[in-house]
């Protein structure tokens, strides 16, 4: 069996080295966060966020198609139940 043949979570399994294009300016500014030797780290953490934030996309569609899209309003007095301010911060006028 070979590590393709496994389905690993993101995070998990053995690393694998790929080739990678970015921007000169992209690449430029993660090396100035975490220099050198800290790119592909940082990387697959970058890319972990993105799969969680498709997930989470994905995951509020379908319930969008079930349920019908939030109450913009409820969501705005949630909100401020949450943070302690305002209903109408954040809303579309």
């Amino acid at each position: 069996m070979t590590d393709d043949d496994v389905d690993f979570p993101p995070g998990d399994g053995p690393a694998s080295g790929i080739s990678v294009t970015l921007t000169a300016g992209t690449l430029h500014a993660i090396r100035e966060r975490v220099g050198k030797r800290g790119v592909s780290a940082y990387l697959e953490k970058a890319a972990q966020r993105q799969i969680e934030r498709d997930s989470l996309g994905e995951l509020i569609a379908d319930f969008d198609k079930v349920h019908g899209p939030a109450d913009p309003e409820a969501v705005a007095a949630k909100r401020a139940r949450l943070t302690g301010g305002d209903s109408q911060a954040g809303t579309a006028t």
